[in-house]
């Protein structure tokens, strides 16, 4: 399983995330990279340019380290993709750039064995971790928008930041949001990392 424990990995981690507008895929980044820098690390996030509208493909990039990050470019060849929409997967710049380990977080009820299949075994399934993201947004908050949930997902399988940090990142950027809207986020993370997942 490839896996990076928490402050134990000695490489820059690039993340590049994929979804389509209105899912929030540039606050799942900024999320990201925020908890990340509360765990003391250096961390950046920015999304692709380009006109975000409503059901278009979005990707947005982070990437963590535990020095200073001085590229600036896209993420072209990641160590984690996040997908928080299974239809993405058709789309080739979802698999662009992908190396022999990089691992797949994606918003799916198959398991992994079934997309690995899908995707004709370009990515191992012992390196895909699928949660059905889409449902427990529905259940915690009612609507589908799976950024906060798949990240509790990522932070499950990997151990970069802890749960509690990424709790404390989302008070922080949906502070002018309202406290409901904070509690609902923080327990649709907390299900989503509590998920029982048939982990290969």
């Amino acid at each position: 399983m490839a896996c990076w424990h928490n402050k134990k990995f000695n490489i820059m981690i690039q993340v590049r995330i994929h979804g389509r507008g209105g899912q929030g895929v540039v606050t799942a980044a900024e999320l990201l990279a925020l908890a990340a820098f509360n765990d003391g690390y250096f961390a950046q996030a920015f999304p692709a340019f380009g006109v975000e509208r409503s059901g278009a493909p979005i990707q947005s990039f982070v990437r963590i380290n535990k020095q200073a990050i001085i590229t600036r470019e896209q993420v072209q060849a990641p160590d984690i993709l996040i997908v928080q929409d299974a239809s993405l997967l058709n789309e080739k710049e979802v698999l662009f750039g992908i190396k022999k380990n990089t691992q797949l977080i994606i918003n799916s009820p198959l398991e992994s064995k079934e997309i690995s299949k899908l995707l004709k075994n370009k990515i191992k399934s012992a390196n895909i971790y699928s949660t059905p993201a889409t449902d427990i947004a529905l259940h915690w908050l009612g609507k589908n928008i799976v950024n906060t949930v798949i990240l509790g997902a990522f932070i499950r399988r990997n151990k970069i930041i802890k749960l509690e940090t990424l709790l404390k990142a989302v008070s922080q950027k949906f502070a002018d949001k309202g406290e409901a809207l904070i509690k609902k986020n923080k327990s649709a993370i907390t299900a989503a990392y509590n998920y029982v997942h048939k982990e290969k």
